[in-house]
């Protein structure tokens, strides 16, 4: 099993920034791709950001130039550093980690953005 602790969510204003941190435990080896989703309410989980294990990474296009994901694999942790924050980012953005066949995900932390 592997684990996935997020931290980092809370409320900001408009044009602020916020980083998220996902820490992974466990079973950790041959996890491969680690990313982060979001899940605004009434829409469905979308992907935000990913990181492949050597380092590729993409991201949605409403985030573009706006959102950096990276990786420490020392740590064992994925950060996503937040900038120029908007209303539309509101949503419960969760960790998710892949391995073989597996999706691990996070609890889950929220991001506020007031309108």
């Amino acid at each position: 099993q592997v684990q996935l602790v997020e931290s980092g969510g809370g409320l900001v204003q408009a044009g602020g920034s916020l980083r998220l941190s996902c820490a992974a435990s466990g079973r950790i080896a041959g996890i491969n791709a680690m990313g982060w989703y979001r899940q605004a309410p009434g829409k469905q989980r979308e992907l935000v950001a990913a990181i492949s294990s050597g380092g590729s990474t993409n991201y949605a296009d409403s985030v573009k130039g706006r959102f950096t994901i990276s990786r420490d694999n020392a740590k064992n942790t994925v950060y996503l550093q937040m900038n120029s924050l908007k209303p539309e980012d509101t949503a419960v953005y969760y960790c998710n980690a892949k391995k073989w066949a597996y999706d691990y995900w996070g609890q889950g932390t929220q991001v506020t953005v007031p309108s």
